[in-house]
């Protein structure tokens, strides 16, 4: 790897850290990530969270595996796979870089001197008290741009429009409970269309659509979180990295290109 001597720990392997993870990875970093035992991500096919409950997902060309320790993800990593850890701290992988992507739009436990180097998602960090560097996460003119000083811009609650559809097209859970699913993704539903259920209550597409995203089955869920995701554009690809996660990771590398230079 041209960059093995800067390993590089992603906290969340959702669909916006799998384009950090992939632009990494593809530049020649190794790249270790951790994530819940019940991973949260929708997007599946673009989530190398995927690979917590089934076992490994190879994403853009890009391979990752579910492993139990460090030693184990070392050699994962020195293969050029994509170790995925399941860990709500930091791993014991010898990270000289952090990037918290877990897009909680709060800081849960990032410090400033988790690493040498460390990086934020989104709204929830302050540049310079809570890590180094802050990457936008808004779409908009500030996608992906570095801040140095200050915070991403504020959460605004409401989902991003796509072709003029915007909260609508996110599916949150009506009860708690594990979801029951009748489609998968990359299904094609009508509006109205029952999709799913939990504790007796069914779940119906908003609109016509593609189904992009839904949580696994196995996570149990609370009611009002984020379950599944309807795509109004009918020829929308589930399983490659969206624009959005792309420009986010671009963000990171030259943040971390950038670190890498001012160091040498």
């Amino acid at each position: 790897m041209l960059f093995a001597d800067y390993p590089v720990l992603v906290r969340g392997g959702g669909d916006l850290g799998t384009g950090v993870i992939v632009r990494l990875v593809r530049s020649g970093f190794p790249v270790f990530v951790t994530e819940l035992e019940r991973p949260l991500a929708v997007r599946r096919r673009v989530a190398v969270a995927a690979a917590v409950t089934e076992g490994s997902i190879t994403i853009e060309g890009v391979r990752a595996v579910r492993v139990q320790d460090g030693a184990e993800a070392r050699a994962a990593a020195s293969r050029g796979d994509i170790p995925v850890l399941v860990s709500e701290g930091l791993a014991d992988v010898g990270a000289r870089i952090v990037v918290d992507a877990r897009l909680a739009k709060r800081n849960i436990d990032t410090h400033l001197h988790d690493a040498e180097f460390v990086i934020a998602l989104g709204p929830g960090f302050i540049s310079g008290v809570d890590c180094h560097v802050v990457i936008e996460t808004a779409r908009g003119h500030q996608l992906g741009r570095i801040i140095e000083h200050g915070s991403a811009l504020a959460d605004t609650g409401v989902p991003d429009s796509v072709d003029g559809r915007g909260a609508e097209r996110v599916l949150r859970s009506p009860a708690a409970g594990s979801m029951v699913w009748t489609v998968e993704i990359g299904d094609r539903v009508r509006t109205g269309q029952a999709i799913g259920s939990i504790g007796g209550t069914t779940v119906h597409a908003p609109f016509d659509g593609i189904v992009r995203g839904l949580i696994d089955p196995s996570t149990p869920v609370q009611q009002g979180l984020k379950v599944g995701d309807i795509d109004p554009r009918l020829d929308t690809s589930v399983n490659q990295v969206s624009d959005k996660a792309f420009a986010v990771g671009g963000g990171v590398l030259e943040a971390v290109l950038a670190w890498i230079s001012a160091r040498t």
